[in-house]
C-alpha cells in the first residue's frame, strides 16, 4: 500500500477539543495607563447545576447592544471588542465573570460611574447575584517609586492594604480587599515602562482570579459555622450514647435506634456539605497558586499578598478544614459505636435464645417424664383389660385342675403384666 492510499490515522473524538482547551482562555493585552472593571455573578443556590445557557444568553444580550460577534454555541469563554473597549467573559462551574478593559484612566481614581458602561437594565436581568466586583487601576511606574506610597495611602485603608513588587520588580500590586461605598473592591497596578502588554494583561488577570477565588472559597466558612452549631448538639448526644454503651440505663435496641438516627443525620450533613468543602479546597489551592506565580517581594515595608492571606484568609480555611474533619470523624465514630451496639444487641439476643433453648429443653424433659408416666399407667390399664380377657379364656382349664378362680387370677396377673410391658417397650423402641 502506497503512502497516498494509506488510511488516515483516526483521532480520538475529543482530541482537538482537549488540545484547544489549553489555549481557550488567552490573557488580555493591556497598555498602561488603563483601567478594568471586573464582575462575577453566581446563582444563590445550586450554582453548579444551573442552566448555563442563561449565562450565554445574558452575554449575547450585552453583545447585541454593541453589535459584537456572538460566542460559539456551548462556549464557556469569549474575548473580543465591545464598542471602544474589550470584554473577557468566562463561564465557570459555579460562577460567571465579566472583565471590561478600558484604555486610559478615569478622571477620579476608582470612580464608580465607570460601571455605567454596563447597562443598568442589563445588570438587573443578570441570572445570578453579584459574588464580587472590582475596579482595577493600571498606571505606569516611573523610576521614582515615592509617589506610589502616597497614592496607596490615599486610595486604600492603611491597616488592610497589601502591596508587593511582583515578577522580579516588573510591577507593583496593591489592594485592601475591602468593599468601598460603591460596592466594589479596589486594586492598583503600577507597571514598569518596558513591560509588555501581554505581561500587563497577565498581571491583571491574576488579580481578578485572586479576588474571585478568594470570594468563592470563603463560601465554605458560613457553611462550616452552620454545621458547627448542629454538630455540637449531635456530638453531645453521641457522647452520651457512647458513654452508656456498656451500661444498663437504656435498652440496647432503643439506644441503637437513637444511634442510627444520629448516624443518618451526620451522613446527611456530610453529603450536603461535601461539594462546598471540596470546592473550597480547590479554590484555596488555585488562590495560593495565583499568588505564588507573582513572585512577590516586599514593597516599602508593607505586607505582601501572601502575608495578608496568611493573617486574614488562612484562618477561615483552617476553620473549614477542621469542621470537615470533625464531621467525618463524628460520622466514623457513630459508625463504630453502631457496630459495637449492634454487637451488644446480637449478644443479648443470643443470650435470650440460649435461655429459650434451655427452657425448651426443660419442657421436653418434663414432657418425656409425663410420657413415661402415661406409659406406665397404660401398662396397668392394658394389663387390667388383658387379664380379664385371659381369665375368661382360661377359667375352664383351671377348674379342671381344681384351682379356684381367685388363685387362677393371681397366677395369670404377673404373666399378663410382663407380656404387656414387653409389648409396649418393643413398640416404643420401634417408634424411636
Amino acid at each position: 500500500m502506497t503512502p497516498e492510499t494509506r488510511a488516515p490515522l483516526a483521532d480520538h473524538p475529543r482530541r482537538f477539543e482537549l488540545a484547544n482547551e489549553m489555549h481557550a482562555r488567552p490573557f488580555p493585552s493591556l497598555d498602561a495607563p488603563a483601567h478594568a472593571l471586573f464582575l462575577a455573578l453566581k446563582a444563590p443556590r445550586d450554582a453548579a447545576a444551573r442552566d448555563k445557557s442563561l449565562d450565554r444568553a445574558h452575554l449575547i444580550a450585552l453583545l447585541d447592544r454593541f453589535g459584537a460577534d456572538h460566542p460559539k454555541p456551548g462556549a464557556t469563554h469569549w474575548f473580543g471588542e465591545l464598542g471602544r473597549h474589550k470584554l473577557k467573559w468566562e463561564c465557570h462551574t459555579e460562577f460567571t465573570t465579566y472583565t471590561l478593559f478600558i484604555d486610559g484612566l478615569e478622571e477620579r481614581p476608582f470612580d464608580p460611574t465607570a460601571y455605567e458602561l454596563l447597562p443598568a437594565d442589563w445588570l438587573a436581568e443578570a441570572p445570578g447575584a453579584r459574588m464580587t466586583s472590582a475596579m482595577i487601576r493600571i498606571e505606569r511606574l516611573e523610576e521614582d517609586d515615592a509617589g506610589v506610597g502616597l497614592k496607596l495611602s490615599e486610595w486604600f485603608v492603611s491597616e488592610s492594604v497589601a502591596a508587593a513588587q511582583v515578577l522580579d520588580d516588573a510591577a507593583v500590586l496593591a489592594g485592601d480587599f475591602r468593599i468601598d461605598t460603591a460596592g466594589h473592591m479596589r486594586f492598583a497596578v503600577f507597571v514598569r515602562p518596558d513591560i509588555s502588554q501581554r505581561r500587563t494583561g497577565r498581571i491583571v488577570q491574576r488579580l481578578t482570579e485572586i479576588e474571585i477565588y478568594k470570594a468563592m472559597s470563603l463560601l465554605g466558612l458560613p457553611r462550616a459555622r452552620e454545621l458547627s452549631e448542629r454538630m455540637g448538639t449531635l456530638d453531645a448526644r453521641l457522647t452520651h450514647l457512647m458513654s452508656d454503651l456498656t451500661g444498663e440505663n437504656s435498652p440496647a435496641d432503643e439506644s441503637l435506634d437513637q444511634l442510627l438516627e444520629i448516624s443518618a443525620e451526620l451522613e446527611s450533613l456530610l453529603a450536603s456539605s461535601s461539594f462546598r468543602f471540596g470546592a473550597t479546597a480547590a479554590y484555596e489551592a488555585i488562590l495560593h497558586d495565583r499568588i505564588d506565580v507573582l513572585r512577590e517581594s516586599r514593597f516599602e515595608g508593607r505586607q505582601t499578598f501572601t502575608e495578608f492571606m496568611t493573617r486574614r484568609y488562612d484562618p477561615a480555611m483552617r476553620t473549614v478544614r477542621s469542621t470537615e474533619q470533625r464531621l467525618r470523624a463524628m460520622a466514623e465514630r457513630a459508625a463504630r459505636a453502631g457496630d459495637l451496639l449492634r454487637t451488644r444487641v446480637d449478644v443479648e439476643r443470643q443470650a435470650q435464645n440460649q435461655r429459650l433453648l434451655e427452657s425448651m429443653d426443660r419442657r421436653a424433659d418434663l414432657a418425656l417424664r409425663l410420657q413415661e408416666t402415661v406409659e406406665g399407667l397404660s401398662v396397668v390399664a392394658i394389663s387390667y383389660y388383658a387379664l380379664n380377657l385371659v381369665s375368661y379364656a382360661t377359667y375352664p382349664l383351671f377348674e379342671l385342675l381344681g384351682l379356684s378362680k381367685g388363685l387362677a387370677t393371681a397366677l395369670l396377673t404377673p404373666v399378663v403384666v410382663l407380656l404387656v410391658f414387653m409389648m409396649i417397650r418393643r413398640i416404643r423402641k420401634g417408634v424411636h
